[in-house]
């Protein structure tokens, strides 16, 4: 068939070379923005309510894992574990009474000069008194537990970025637990790069990425890709998605949460830069 084309008298061929298309870029630009990773981010509450007796720390002040934030009037929370306690003891005392008790009604059994039944009254209440120690017991440890509650502990190591009580202030728990400070793990940041829809196919997990900050001119940082996330960022009818870049932090130069960072990612190096055009005849 193709013998017959080119053999037919009035057809004419032309033999047009294709050209080269205009070159892909290797590297993606990007803009993005500055997050805390998970878990960098701590809002730090109240489980109890109460009034704030002390504050410890104020904005911008570095904590450590453990440390006091604040703490809450605990004269109340003392009181009941007072009364916990005492209840406790209390409990000990009859169950010692009732363990005492009932050797004695055993050994008076066992010479047959009682009832059954007493023996039984000796033994329920000895079972009693058990489990009212275990109860007083546990109501004690309770009330040890709210107590320590009372004192606000820092759950991370970090920067104080926000306090939302002052002393003297009452809080409340009984819906949702109230903020008392927010800390954040400045060693803990990563990037979120919005890549444009027509270039994050292009994207794949450990790609090298550099980006820098306005604070630092030209001062560049660098990453790599960790994550691509599938729910796409929708502005201005722009559709984006996020590919998250982790970076190790610099000495000496301190990134903070929601700074715009100018991101290049690079492509590998296999990947074809150019397309082959065919030109209309």
């Amino acid at each position: 068939m193709v013998g017959a084309i080119l053999a037919s008298p009035g057809l004419a061929i032309r033999v047009i070379a294709a050209e080269a298309g205009p070159e892909r870029a290797s590297v993606i630009k990007a803009s993005g923005v500055i997050k805390p990773c998970v878990g960098a981010e701590v809002r730090v509450g109240s489980r109890l309510s109460g009034v704030v007796k002390r504050l410890h720390v104020q904005v911008g002040d570095p904590v450590s894992p453990g440390q006091r934030l604040a703490e809450l009037d605990d004269r109340e929370l003392l009181a009941r574990l007072d009364e916990a306690n005492a209840n406790h003891r209390l409990a000990l005392a009859e169950l010692r009474y009732a363990s005492s008790n009932l050797e004695r009604q055993r050994s008076i059994a066992a010479a047959r000069v009682i009832s059954a039944g007493d023996l039984d009254l000796a033994e329920r209440a000895f079972a009693v008194a058990e489990q009212k120690v275990a109860a007083m017991q546990a109501a004690a440890e309770y009330a040890r537990v709210q107590l320590d509650y009372s004192v606000i502990l820092a759950p991370i190591g970090g920067v104080v970025a926000s306090v939302a009580t002052q002393e003297g202030e009452t809080v409340s728990a009984s819906f949702t637990t109230p903020t008392f400070v927010t800390l954040i793990d400045l060693d803990r940041l990563e990037v979120w790069a919005y890549v444009d829809e027509t270039d994050i196919g292009r994207i794949e997990l450990g790609q090298h990425a550099t980006f820098t900050v306005d604070t630092y001119g030209d001062a560049s940082f660098a990453g790599t890709v960790t994550a691509i996330y599938p729910k796409a960022e929708i502005r201005d009818n722009v559709v984006n998605y996020i590919a998250v870049v982790r970076f190790e932090p610099q000495p000496g130069r301190i990134l903070r949460p929601d700074m715009t960072a100018f991101v290049r990612i690079a492509l590998p190096t296999d990947e074809p830069h150019r397309a082959s055009i065919v030109p209309s005849p």
